[in-house]
């Protein structure tokens, strides 16, 4: 890709954030599924969406918290192979947690938790930092030029 003839192309923005919603809760989903599933007796929604779940006084809510750090460390991962530009990287991640709010708003009303705030605030910090980080290594690297002489 030549990143000096960029096009502004909104479907493939569309596409991008949905990837990367969709690989964001799949990976949240596998995190919940390790760390929660053997703490509760039925895994349901209420682990991605309600805020009332991200709670710091049980070791379940631990375990979920757990889950949605690590996935948004995955998901920086995610962002070299499906955003590839660190500059992009800070709104995608802002955009992923956004949609998310969104849906936790419709699911169960308006995070009145601290708790969740300050989770999901990390998880964009920690996603948009790493996911940047990752980017700038992955532009940097070496072009190989081989040389191509016949003798």
């Amino acid at each position: 890709m030549f990143y000096g003839t960029v096009v502004w192309d909104p479907w493939l923005i569309v596409a991008q954030i949905f990837c990367l919603q969709c690989v964001y809760y799949l990976t949240l989903g596998l995190f919940l599924s390790i760390l929660v599933g053997f703490r509760v007796s039925r895994m349901s929604l209420v682990y991605f969406f309600d805020y009332a779940t991200l709670t710091a006084s049980t070791v379940t809510g631990w375990c979920v918290i757990a889950s949605f750090l690590l996935s948004a460390i995955a998901s920086a991962g995610y962002l070299v192979f499906v955003v590839e530009r660190a500059k992009k990287c800070l709104d995608f991640s802002v955009t992923v947690f956004i949609i998310h709010l969104f849906i936790c708003i419709v699911y169960g009303g308006w995070p009145s938790s601290v708790t969740w705030w300050i989770v999901n605030g990390t998880g964009i910090a920690i996603m948009a930092l790493l996911g940047e980080y990752l980017c700038i290594k992955r532009e940097m690297r070496e072009i190989p030029i081989t040389r191509l002489r016949s003798s």
